[in-house]
């Protein structure tokens, strides 16, 4: 990467988003997971309790980012796993009641995109990086509002949090895929 290249990538001086307070839209949003099982197949999930603030500024620097996912409200498509998912000896949500991420730094432009953060997961905070795919800024024809969409994958060790429970059974790396939707701020007459 050239130094004009890199310098770009970090400091975008104007963004597709208009700036200000975007709010989720959690009936178009997901926060899904893949985790291995014995080495050899994929268990797939998702929270249905997500939470999510998006605040654009008038450059990429002034972004910010932070979400929170309540661990109880995991589905893994069985009623079974997933209460024995919650218990004590596995997440323990009466402990780790919520996995929470906030971004200190995102970069890019186009569709692909960075965002570098801190996630939290009970007591243990542990710096994360998704990649982060702009999927475009449309007018919805249901509320008259810009919607934008995002994409961001990446990956987490259970390990890093202190949640290494099952290990022979489940793997360490679970797979994070956040399809999220967000409106833009009303504008305010004036």
């Amino acid at each position: 990467m050239t130094q004009d290249n890199a310098s770009k990538t970090l400091t975008t001086p104007a963004l597709p988003l208009p700036p200000g307070e975007w709010e989720l839209d959690p009936l178009h949003s997901a926060a899904n997971f893949t985790i291995r099982h014995l080495g050899i197949a994929k268990v797939r999930g998702r929270f249905r309790d997500v939470s999510a603030e998006l605040y654009v500024g008038e450059t990429v620097d002034e972004v910010r980012v932070s979400a929170v996912i309540a661990l109880a409200s995991i589905d893994t498509g069985n009623p079974d796993r997933d209460k024995h998912t919650r218990a004590a000896d596995l997440l323990d949500v009466e402990k780790r009641p919520t996995m929470a991420f906030r971004s200190s730094r995102v970069s890019g432009e186009g569709e692909d995109w960075t965002m570098a953060g801190d996630l939290t997961i009970g007591d243990v905070t542990r710096p994360v990086t998704l990649a982060v795919e702009f999927g475009g800024l449309v007018d919805s024809p249901v509320d008259q509002r810009k919607h934008a969409g995002f994409e961001a994958t990446g990956e987490i060790r259970r390990s890093d949090f202190g949640l290494d429970f099952g290990a022979g059974f489940l793997g360490d790396v679970v797979k994070v895929q956040l399809d999220m939707q967000f409106i833009a701020p009303q504008v305010q007459a004036g």
